[in-house]
């Protein structure tokens, strides 16, 4: 109820706030416009106008931001690690406060004379006349005084807001960096996502109900609220006679207080973590607040799971970065889900393809070339002759072969 009315002030102080900013500039406006209109040229002089006005709004603005630059506390203040904040505005702010102050105060008694030097210079811009020497002026007054308040409360109530809210971020960023060089890789993580959500960059897990933060066990020191609670009990997780079998019944005890006290546990010594039960608090979370610290508990625990493991805490924690009611993107959850998938071996088995055989080819055979056997001489029979010898007795025995010399 307190953070629910302290949010509704909040809220109808900005609006009133918003209100008067536009209640201030929209008379200035408005006068500009009426007066604008009275005149022979009135577009000219309304852009003149608005010309003159705004140029005042930012100076007035500047000026404003000099004078409220927050100053840094020095002493038990100093932020921690190596870095200081730079204090060359805070020195350039004062120096020109000073410089300003002192030529203002010499000038004062000539100041009648210097607004209407500039009331006239600028008279011609709204169309001039003897009535546009005063009105210049006043216009100018009227804005650059308006600047200068925007300016000096704008400066002097979000900058230090966001200087502070920077300083501690990187506070955390440099203890988390610390802590990792320790071997704290779960308390060095947590670190890095509150710097983040400091800085806006993450959203933050969803809030637990005072019934489950009255049974986590009271603190001792430690920040308040349920944050403080988890880091006090991470912190004396290795100092703790507790076992693992008493660790894991204190998780299935059923009460939301009892599973975040067994889940800081687990952070703080990785021998005392339980895959079932990370797994069923990160599937089957009670609220955004534990599955953020199942998963930070599963970060410390990647270096002792088998291949099997491995691979059901893939599966669960991918299973609901893609479900719609899982873990919202941008969140500190999805932020150490990814990084717990990045950490994680792909062990998951690939199909195997069937075997494509290679198509056989037909065996190109040369093609047969007919054998070219010798042309085959045809067979000249010679028909024997009729050797009538002049004087022979009768016809030759023989057939004479070509060529043969005649016996």
């Amino acid at each position: 109820m307190a953070v629910a009315r302290r949010r509704v002030g909040t809220a109808a102080l900005r609006t009133a706030q918003w209100a008067a900013a536009a209640v201030l500039g929209g008379t200035g406006l408005l006068g500009l416009l009426l007066f604008a209109l009275g005149r022979a040229q009135a577009w000219q002089a309304l852009g003149g106008g608005l010309v003159a006005a705004g140029a005042s709004t930012v100076l007035g603005g500047a000026l404003g931001f000099l004078f409220g630059v927050p100053r840094v506390r020095s002493g038990s203040g100093e932020p921690q690690g190596s870095y200081a904040p730079n204090t060359n505005l805070e020195q350039v702010s004062d120096w020109l406060t000073k410089v300003l102050l002192g030529v203002g105060l010499t000038q004062l008694g000539s100041l009648g004379e210097r607004l209407h030097q500039l009331g006239t210079a600028l008279a011609p811009v709204l169309g001039g006349g003897d009535a546009a020497v005063p009105f210049a002026a006043a216009l100018v007054l009227y804005f650059l005084v308006l600047g200068f308040l925007a300016g000096w409360l704008v400066t002097r109530l979000a900058l230090p807001r966001v200087l502070t809210e920077t300083d501690e971020a990187l506070d955390l960023f440099l203890a988390g960096q610390d802590r990792d060089r320790r071997g704290d890789k779960v308390g060095a993580d947590d670190l890095r996502v509150r710097a983040m959500q400091q800085l806006g960059l993450l959203g933050g897990s969803a809030g637990q109900s005072d019934a489950s933060a009255a049974q986590l066990p009271p603190t001792s020191g430690s920040p308040a609220g349920p944050e403080g609670v988890v880091a006090e009990v991470r912190s004396t997780a290795k100092r703790s006679a507790l076992t693992a079998d008493q660790v894991r019944a204190l998780f299935a005890d059923g009460t939301e207080g009892r599973r975040i006290q067994a889940l800081a546990l687990m952070q703080g010594d990785p021998s005392l973590a339980d895959l079932t039960s990370l797994l069923d608090a990160i599937e089957h979370p009670r609220s955004g607040f534990e599955q953020y610290h199942a998963l930070l508990a599963a970060r410390g625990l990647l270096s002792r799971l088998s291949g099997a493991e491995a691979q059901r805490l893939r599966d669960a924690v991918a299973a609901q970065l893609v479900d719609p009611q899982g873990i919202p993107y941008g969140s500190d959850r999805s932020w150490l889900a990814e990084k717990i998938l990045s950490r994680l071996p792909v062990t998951a088995s690939v199909p195997a393809q069937p075997t494509a055989s290679a198509p056989v080819q037909p065996t190109a055979s040369a093609p047969v070339q007919p054998t070219a056997s010798a042309p085959v001489q045809p067979t000249v029979v010679v028909p024997a002759q009729q050797a009538v010898a002049a004087g022979s007795d009768g016809p030759a025995s023989s057939a004479q072969a070509p060529g043969e010399p005649n016996s």
